[in-house]
């Protein structure tokens, strides 16, 4: 994550490298802009990143958090499932969601949607 892929003011993260090879603006949240501005602060490291760690330091932490919390089998990409199925809880709708996740294929996008029955009924009413 660099400053000069994001712009404060849109509230938005332009992504040149992703997974599927395609670049793409994605929007960030109000709480992520907070941390942004904060991060915006600080003295700038000498790489242009935001968060002056290497991208292994986050997967490490990952782990020991996972094994504090004696959360067994739970894998940082996991979070990607989670994040796309309350996506749509929020009610985005499918193309918003695939613009956001970076999804080509509504196949692939509905593979990591998992919704909650709890939520379903509680639209259904």
């Amino acid at each position: 994550m660099e400053w000069t892929h994001i712009d404060l003011k849109k509230k938005t993260w332009f992504l040149p490298n992703t997974k599927n090879g395609s670049a793409r603006t994605i929007p960030l949240l109000t709480r992520a802009i907070a941390v942004l501005e904060k991060q915006k602060t600080k003295p700038l490291n000498i790489t242009g990143r935001i968060f002056p760690i290497k991208p292994d330091s986050i997967t490490q932490a990952f782990v020991r958090c996972c094994k504090a919390a004696k959360i067994d089998d739970l894998h940082f990409h996991d979070l990607r499932h989670e994040a796309t199925s309350r996506f749509f809880e929020l009610g985005l709708n499918m193309i918003e969601v695939a613009s956001i996740t970076g999804h080509k294929d509504l196949k692939m996008l509905k593979r990591y949607t998992h919704l909650r029955a709890e939520d379903l009924a509680a639209k259904l009413g």
